[in-house]
């Protein structure tokens, strides 16, 4: 009886959220407007509102009918295209952070910058679920576990389109992979699409409001995302999407199956809707014209819900570089290093005797990942991690090393020196879109970090890279390991103020970070397979394909199942303090149960602390993960002071995808709820029976 009170609860409690805490949602005004100015339309102009224009960043304009060309931008780490502009962390650090408000942040000023600048949709976020460490765009996306990315994303979302700004989530969905994006098919059953896959999307639909959808390059099981009217009509559609489907750029190949799947925008212009063969389609009944006025009436209630029929795109009363956005650039690029190691070298000590050599790739540059999540930031605002420890002030004296000369003179410079903060890592020609990465570090890195580890043992090595990277050959040998992400243009002042201890680390990774690319239940999957060829059927050509065989057990929820250790569990993350957790009581609350507990700064400054709550079922009717993140909570914490937590439990924390009945379900009995620093690192118990 509780479980069908609860599946009825979670239903109305959408509907509330959904009307109460969205700017901008598509209403029977907005579906009104958009039919009549389709109704004025003609063929022609049907054809040019559904395909880009222009440069390929635009949509088409109807001025006798009042609609404007809208001008979109790339842009999970900031506005880009023809632009410079405010340079926002990298989505892995985001989500490193545990921090919501961080997301929402970050989404608001990217917002602010794109209406400086007329651009009224942005492509953004991208939230596809981190597999293996190869993937070239593992830095844009949230991680591993989609209630994480989907929490981090939807905040994200909301801030963007706080500023009459369309967002647009993206690749829908499994573009796990860059490598042969374009024709490896994801080959994925149904419940785990809906349980690993498709999660973030439709939270984003269901909590966000978001505006826009574009979907992946590659086939899902056989057939392209953006032909699929499984994925978009059949899945996307029905979760309440009423906004505009685009295509990425370039990845639509017939165009019978770009007019039927349910796709409203191809992108970036007219390739495979030609107007003289839609003509042909429409004439032989082959294709309806009311398909392509669907089409339309998506892209222009959504214009219309936005206000972007009525208003000017530009808002001229916000500057381009904007101290806000610098702020919120700043606030998250903090909040999401991940501590990884520490021998008690962090934070550095402070003294007239200080003295700290800097040298590496990385160091006196703003890394960052490449492809479409690359940009440059506003002229004045390339903070690097030298500028930013150059800017700690008295106590420290820095001296800076080339370290692809480095004679034996700044050797002996660097057996004296207190510590070594030495910058590697990837950057947007190693870890980019289009192509994989390699696991291990770029060609000569490990030699440079074993070479200095030899003369200093105070080494302190930060890592720019969008996921796990091999730290076998010299994990042992020093002091302490930051992965740092991309931190975008605030990442050095970020990253030189917890190095200082002026703010101590509190990123947890959002992925689990195994030691070696075989441990990784996904690997042995990665990156393809072509089926076998009989000899009657040498001839025909194979298609690639990624089988998703550990289906729902990936990252953490495959530890226990598959019994394998990883070297940092999923939610990792060290501090400068230590947290006490108690007093934990689970109690019904609504449509579930509120988790409520004490976690207590037990150091000597303030920090702040992610906490996790895990969910576990007891008595499973089919293979399930052992554990699941339900819910977070990140509190900063006063030194020797305590914070109290309350994270509400839902029915989606209980329930799973039913294949049969293609819906979720919740079993009754007994599901124990555990309250961690990680994954691995489990403070409080307790137990509810549903």
């Amino acid at each position: 009886m509780m479980k069908l009170k609860l599946l009825a609860s979670v239903l109305a409690c959408g509907l509330c959220l959904s009307a109460q805490a969205l700017p901008y949602v598509i209403g029977p005004s907005d579906v009104a407007r958009a039919k009549e100015i389709v109704s004025k339309m003609t063929i022609e102009e049907k054809v040019d509102l559904i395909s880009g224009q222009v440069d390929g960043f635009w949509t088409a304009s109807i001025e006798r009918l009042g609609v404007p060309a809208v001008r979109m931008a790339d842009g999970p780490q900031g506005v880009r295209n023809k632009t410079k502009s405010t340079y926002y962390p990298c989505g892995i650090l985001v989500a490193s952070s545990f921090n919501r408000e961080a997301a929402n942040g970050v989404g608001l000023g990217i917002g602010f910058d794109a209406t400086a600048r007329g651009v009224r949709i942005m492509l953004c976020p991208g939230v596809n679920i981190y597999r293996t460490a190869l993937c070239g765009r593992n830095f844009e996306y949230y991680g591993e576990d989609p209630y994480l990315a989907g929490e981090i994303a939807s905040n994200y979302i909301r801030g963007i389109q706080e500023r009459r700004v369309i967002a647009t989530i993206k690749h829908f969905c499994t573009n796990n992979q860059e490598y042969a994006r374009h024709k490896v098919s994801s080959n994925v059953d149904e419940r785990t699409l809906n349980e690993i896959y498709f999660p973030a999307f439709r939270k984003a639909v269901e909590q966000a409001g978001v505006g826009a959808v574009m979907t992946s390059y590659n086939p899902v099981n056989g057939e392209h995302a953006a032909e699929s009217s499984w994925l978009i009509k059949d899945n996307l559609r029905k979760w309440g999407f009423e906004g505009i489907v685009m295509s990425d750029w370039v990845s639509t190949y017939t165009i019978l199956g770009t007019l039927t799947s349910g796709l409203d925008l191809e992108m970036p212009k007219a390739a495979a809707i030609v107007l003289d063969e839609v003509k042909t389609l429409i004439a032989n009944g082959v294709v309806r014209e009311s398909d392509i006025d669907l089409m339309c009436q998506h892209i222009l209630q959504t214009f219309s819900a936005f206000g972007l029929l009525d208003k000017p795109m530009k808002d001229e009363s916000i500057p381009e570089d904007y101290e806000f956005s610098r702020n919120m650039a700043y606030n998250a690029s903090v909040e999401g290093p991940v501590l990884l190691t520490n021998n008690g070298i962090l934070p550095l000590k402070a003294s007239s005797k200080t003295r700290i050599a800097v040298l590496g790739p990385n160091a006196d540059v703003v890394a960052f990942g490449g492809g479409s999540g690359a940009m440059h930031p506003i002229d004045g605002r390339n903070i690097t991690l030298r500028a930013g420890l150059e800017g700690l002030g008295k106590g420290y004296k820095a001296e800076y090393f080339d370290c692809n000369n480095l004679s034996d003179a700044d050797m002996k410079a660097i057996v004296k020196a207190s510590a070594v903060v030495l910058s590697v890592g990837f950057n947007n020609k190693t870890e980019t879109e289009n192509s994989d990465r390699t696991y291990a570090l770029p060609e000569g890195q490990n030699e440079l970090i074993a070479k200095i580890a030899a003369v200093n043992p105070n080494v302190v090595v930060v890592v720019n890279s969008g996921g796990e990277v091999d730290i076998n050959p010299w994990k042992d040998n020093v002091a302490a390991i930051i992965m740092a992400w991309y931190g975008g243009q605030e990442g050095g002042r970020a990253l030189a103020d917890i190095i200082a201890g002026k703010v101590a680390p509190s990123g947890k990774l959002p992925f689990t970070f195994w030691g070696t690319l075989e441990k990784n239940p996904a690997y042995a999957y990665y990156p393809q397979r072509t089926p076998a060829i009989s000899v009657k059927n040498a001839n025909r050509d194979p298609y690639p394909y990624a089988v998703y065989s550990e289906g729902v057990f990936v990252g953490y929820r495959g530890v226990k199942h598959f019994g394998v250790e990883p070297m940092f569990p999923f939610g990792h993350g060290l501090s400068y303090v230590g947290f006490a957790y108690s007093n934990l009581s689970v109690t019904p609350s609504g449509d579930g149960f509120d988790v409520r507990f004490t976690v207590k700064n037990t150091g000597n400054r303030a920090a702040a602390e992610a906490a996790q709550v895990y969910v576990s079922p007891e008595c499973a009717s089919l293979p399930r993960p052992d554990q699941e993140l339900k819910g977070f909570d990140k509190k900063k914490i006063a030194a020797g002071k305590t914070a109290e937590y309350c994270i509400h439990l839902g029915p989606d924390a209980f329930s799973h995808y039913d294949v049969v009945s293609h819906s979720w379900k919740t079993d009754s009995g007994k599901y124990t709820i555990r309250v961690g620093a990680s994954s691995a690192d489990i403070r409080l118990t307790s137990s509810v029976t549903l």
